[in-house]
């Protein structure tokens, strides 16, 4: 069923709300929009992106691709304050519960079902989100490693209303202090402090156990030789 965005449009009266049935990506259309708070969605998208600019699986009338414009100060954590809105609002929507592994990803049974990708444009920051909802399948290449709210819980979800309470979970955790996003992170994924896991360092494979976040909210990695190590970006993956 294609995606209805006068329902979104209903819960949040005087938000600008653009919707495309189909379009390249919705990070491009919002890089032109500068109204605060406004989202751009998708009901299918021929250029999704992810991080490091790979492509985003984003099958028609199955999953939720918006990008939400946030004229706001641009944290360090600003990333981890909206995977943490996102995770409570899939887990108040749904109750799927999900972990974040750092910086953004959220997985269900340790399959990815949401990426969040964060852009400084100009004076305001473009937050895509990608949110596999009622995907009954993957690309062989995907399925190891994917999954939907829908294979997790067994059946569909309203994406429109995902997407409301997504917003208002956003308009919430955006507000918190640095100290208070590092907290809650700390507190809402297992990659935070205490997980094996592997990640690529200047073309090196290095193997370690994490021991949590510094002060801007990177990566603390202690690993397998002693040596401690801060990891600036995503790439981690669990290992024995």
């Amino acid at each position: 069923m294609a995606f209805d965005p006068d329902l979104v449009r209903v819960a949040f009266p005087g938000r600008r709300v653009d919707y495309y049935e189909t379009i390249g990506s919705t990070m491009a259309a919002a890089a032109k929009v500068q109204d605060h708070g406004a989202v751009v969605i998708a009901d299918a998208q021929s250029s999704g992106i992810g991080r490091y600019n790979r492509p985003w699986h984003s099958a028609p009338d199955a999953g939720l691709y918006c990008t939400i414009v946030l004229r706001t100060d641009p944290l360090p954590v600003l990333t981890m304050a909206i995977g943490l809105a996102v995770q409570e609002a899939i887990a108040r929507f749904t109750g799927q519960s999900c972990d974040i592994r750092w910086p953004n990803d959220l997985l269900v049974n340790a399959k990815k079902c949401c990426g969040i990708l964060t852009q400084l444009h100009e004076d305001r920051v473009l937050a895509g989100i990608g949110i596999n909802v009622n995907h009954d399948s993957f690309p062989d290449e995907l399925s190891p490693i994917a999954t939907s709210l829908r294979l997790a819980s067994g059946r569909p979800w309203s994406r429109e209303q995902l997407l409301i309470e997504v917003l208002r979970s956003i308009d919430t955790f955006t507000q918190l202090s640095q100290e208070a996003v590092l907290a809650a992170f700390t507190q809402q994924s297992s990659y935070a402090r205490g997980r094996r896991v592997i990640v690529e360092l200047n073309g090196t494979e290095v193997r370690g156990t994490t021991v949590g976040l510094d002060p801007n909210g990177y990566l603390l990695l202690d690993d397998d030789h002693g040596r401690r190590h801060t990891i600036l970006a995503g790439g981690v993956r669990p290992c024995s």
